[in-house]
């Protein structure tokens, strides 16, 4: 998964990735070079008390370490752009897909998850790549040149390297392969801990009102203590790898030193070499050394890539057409033939058999008892999900053979719980057209009986809106998302129980107010209260997911005891008669 996820991604960049390489072999050559003008010096210069030789050659030294530099500068320059630039890519094809995804796709990952995937997985491959333009690279050509070097200097010493070298693979080998599976568990681990603080942020309200903080706060402090034991486990395994390394690195220094000097004493080797060997054994245990530390972020970013992969792999379970319909005209006529969803696994449908018509310039209302498949029902209007059986029909065409953006267009849905995007009223009011202007919103809110609280904010409509709506109450929150809808002007409105929040003054002098501006469109109401559908040319009683009576409220009382029941349940029998 890691490497198709590199390679999908990083593919555009593939000539500053070429020139990343070109400098760090430039640079890592003239690190390689370094040591034997040290060792020149030493023994030509130093040792024969030759000035001018030990001036020119450090001169030489001072110009390939400018070029050290350069190159080196310049390869993490461009691996950093390189590396940001994959980050950004991939964090917009995680948006782009998980835009795409239906209620059923969010609901199996889950928001805590998604936000993980989407910003800590992404920052975890994000690094590898940065790594590896700037260690990855250079190691292979450090310890290959510094082999080929110290063998130029001593072939004799060489086997020193053969000894150290597995010495330090096999031990640091041994701590990660213990680390690979506490990588795993820490990102499940950061999600539930997402998760919880979301739910509590989310619902402080609800914690402070029925006094909960004590049990929230062990909540939280049980998932942090979670990922901070697997956390913790993990760093210690990775506190050992340097010690290893530089125990390794010392010994491995005391022993060039030990045998080299027995070779300078026999005269088989001059102390210049010796000097040269022993920085080439250092660079290639440090070359060692950071493939190691690679290799340990390697289990942790294929993790993340698996996670992010199986997102970027999941489909909509709400495809786009192949071959997209739009209708020659607009009617707004809805139709639910046989309609039906259930959910993978499920032991029951959520709605089966559904069938009814919405004609336009009608009003019709959705009753029923709390889990009968209302909310589920205007679901499948604008395609947040698709029916499982039949058809929903727009304009006479099947709403998954439409255009796509003819469909939204069309539609209007103020959902069960509306939802404002943290910035102003006017850019809320906005959202669904862009280009109204501020007469069009004022209207907009005179109608959803909203206009009266703005005025009375400190900015009207440049008040700002934090994320949620949280900063208005329910019933303000209720308005604002009717007056967003009523801005963009569709053909169908779909209002899910979104009169709960007000109380019956509002709602009568609301309803009232929609009357003229819907009187062309076809109206969709779910509704909890008799009171604020008895008047809809159509009522439509929903019973467990089946539609178990249809007609308008006189013909219902007769004839539907489910309705009976809800009108008895909200009236007394004098209201009633």
């Amino acid at each position: 998964m890691l490497i198709r996820l590199l390679r999908a991604h990083l593919r555009p960049y593939a000539r500053p990735l070429l020139w990343v390489v070109l400098l760090q072999f430039a640079g890592t050559m003239a690190s390689l070079y370094l040591p034997s003008l040290n060792a020149d010096i030493i023994d030509r210069g130093i040792a024969r008390g030759d000035t001018g030789y030990i001036m020119s050659v450090g001169g030489w030294m001072l110009l390939v370490t400018l070029v050290q530099i350069v190159c080196s500068v310049a390869a993490v320059y461009l691996g950093a752009r390189t590396a940001m630039g994959f980050g950004r890519d991939v964090r917009a094809a995680l948006f782009h897909r998980v835009g795409e995804f239906s209620v059923r796709e969010v609901n199996r990952f889950g928001a805590p998850s998604l936000i993980t995937r989407g910003t800590n997985d992404v920052q975890q491959v994000q690094m590898l790549v940065l790594l590896s333009c700037t260690m990855l690279v250079t190691a292979p050509i450090m310890c290959f040149g510094g082999v080929v070097m110290a063998l130029q200097e001593d072939v004799q010493l060489s086997w020193l390297m053969l000894v150290c070298v597995p010495v330090l693979v096999l031990a640091v080998g041994a701590v990660i392969i213990r680390m690979v599976p506490g990588f795993r568990v820490m990102q499940t681990r950061i999600d539930e801990v997402n998760r919880v603080l979301r739910e509590q942020i989310t619902g402080i309200r609800v914690v402070r009102a029925f006094v909960r903080e004590p049990q929230e706060t062990a909540r939280f402090e049980g998932a942090n203590a979670a990922l901070t034991d697997v956390a913790t486990r993990v760093g210690r395994l990775m506190a050992l790898v340097f010690p290893i390394v530089m125990l390794v690195l010392n010994l491995s220094s005391v022993a060039v030193l030990w045998f080299g000097a027995a070779r300078i004493d026999a005269g088989q080797m001059q102390i210049g070499a010796l000097t040269a060997f022993l920085a080439y054994l250092i660079q290639i245990l440090m070359a060692v050394m950071m493939a190691t530390f690679m290799v340990i972020m390697i289990p942790r970013a294929a993790v993340c890539a698996e996670r992010i992969t199986e997102v970027l792999d999941t489909t909509s379970s709400v495809a786009p057409p192949t071959q997209p319909v739009t209708p020659a005209a607009a009617t707004g006529v809805l139709e639910l033939r046989g309609a039906g969803f259930s959910y993978p696994g499920a032991d029951a449908p959520v709605l089966h058999d559904v069938t009814l018509t919405a004609a336009p310039g009608t009003t019709t209302a959705i009753i029923g008892s709390t889990g009968a498949g209302k909310t589920t029902l205007l679901g499948l209007v604008p395609r947040l999900f698709d029916a499982t059986a039949g058809e929903v029909r727009v304009d006479g065409v099947d709403v998954r053979d439409l255009d796509p953006e003819y469909l939204w267009s069309r539609v209007g849905i103020v959902p069960q719980k509306p939802y404002l995007f943290s910035g102003t009223v006017a850019s809320n009011l906005r959202y669904g057209n862009p280009d109204a202007t501020d007469a069009q919103l004022w209207e907009a809110l005179e109608v959803a009986q909203a206009a009266e609280f703005v005025h009375a904010m400190p900015d009207g409509l440049e008040t700002p809106v934090a994320q949620g709506g949280t900063s208005v109450s329910g019933g303000q929150r209720q308005r604002l998302a009717i007056a967003r809808v009523l801005v963009r002007q569709p053909q169908i409105y779909l209002f899910d129980d979104s009169f709960s929040a007000l109380d019956l003054a509002t709602d009568a002098r609301l309803r009232a107010a929609l009357r003229p501006v819907t009187a062309t469109a076809t109206v969709v109401v779910v509704g909890q209260r008799v009171a604020s559908i008895r008047d809809a040319d159509q009522i439509v009683v929903l019973d467990d997911g089946a539609v178990v009576g249809i007609g308008d409220h006189h013909e219902l009382l007769a004839s539907c005891p489910t309705y009976a029941e809800i009108v008895a349940s909200q009236f007394s029998a004098e209201e009633v008669a």
